[in-house]
């Protein structure tokens, strides 16, 4: 990934800017890939007093982003696409440059600032120039997970039914505990004591450190992989998603529980109960199109998530860019 300064004269067709956090910079070039055409993806770090704010345009506001990225913006790329708040303002300004801007995510201020707002469904985000989906945009669809199986070959080796637990961390929205978690882990050891198979499990940068230590506890000697950091050598998660015949998600992450949408297995959400507000929102509905359900049970017929080819379709059509 480029930091927004690295950025030369050679423009290509799409820029996709987020402010390097691993979820917005996987919904942006998501997009981006799915629109097709040479990308470049840039990480930008705004200088104060613009990172503080909601995207507005103030004094001297070419250079938020340092020298580089003002530069930059003599060249603009045909289309610029930004993930998250900080990205918001980066593609206010290529727009105003002549690129055509796409914001993923509510940028807090009216959308008519760009061409194209794409928002989830939860954010209550509307508009002439709103693109809503259910849940985030992400790159998993068959092929994804078919050249995630060639990355990961070993895991078919694991007993089947191969069960993934995806384990992110708490938030104010989602507040599981080390107890909810230990007893996530007992029913996880309880099933696959009655069906066989192995357990799957890997954690993430937020999971915290007493939740790693309840993975590692509960799954080391079951058949499978616990994977709790770079020690543990490459993050097998797009393995996980792509050998899995069961996935088991942490509430906490509409990206991680979207993209387990997105496989074709069925999906368990843990500790749904304790959700709120807008992420509980999202998983209403999944609940309600019988996308995600018990752990014991799957549905008769699974429909994979999969809105980024759907959108990525609409911005080619509202903004009439790289048609096929």
């Amino acid at each position: 990934m480029e930091r927004a300064g690295d950025a030369g004269i050679d423009s290509p067709q799409i820029w996709s800017l987020s402010d390097g956090r691993a979820g917005n910079v996987r919904q942006a070039d998501a997009l981006a890939d799915a629109l097709g055409g040479a990308s470049r993806t840039l990480a930008l770090a705004p200088r104060a007093p613009w990172r503080w704010f909601a995207p507005r345009a103030l004094p001297a506001t070419d250079h938020a982003f340092g020298a580089g990225f003002a530069d930059a913006l003599a060249t603009p790329p045909a289309l610029a696409i930004g993930c998250g708040r900080q990205a918001a303002l980066a593609t206010r300004l290529l727009r105003a440059r002549g690129a055509a801007a796409v914001q993923i995510l509510d940028p807090r201020i009216d959308p008519a600032h760009w061409d194209l707002v794409v928002a989830p469904e939860h954010d209550d985000l509307a508009g002439g120039n709103v693109i809503t989906l259910l849940g985030s945009l992400n790159p998993v669809d068959d092929a994804w997970l078919q050249r995630a199986r060639g990355a990961f070959p070993a895991l078919a080796d694991l007993p089947s039914p191969r069960i993934a637990l995806l384990v992110g961390g708490p938030t104010p929205h989602a507040p599981f505990d080390g107890a909810g978690f230990d007893a996530l882990c007992a029913r996880l050891e309880a099933l696959r004591a009655r069906t066989g198979g192995s357990v799957l499990a890997t954690a993430s940068r937020r999971t915290p450190p007493g939740i790693v230590d309840a993975l590692r506890r509960h799954f080391a000697r079951t058949p499978g992989l616990a994977w709790c950091g770079p020690d543990d050598g490459p993050n097998p998660y797009p393995g996980l998603l792509a050998w899995a015949d069961r996935i088991v998600c942490t509430p906490d992450s509409v990206n991680m529980v979207s993209e387990a949408c997105a496989s074709r297995v069925p999906v368990h959400v843990f500790d749904l109960e304790r959700t709120n507000g807008r992420p509980r929102r999202f998983l209403d509905e999944l609940l309600a199109r019988g996308r995600i359900g018990s752990l014991d049970d799957g549905p008769a017929e699974i429909i994979p998530l999969r809105e980024t080819a759907r959108v990525a379709e609409a911005v080619r059509e509202r903004l009439d860019l790289f048609q096929h």
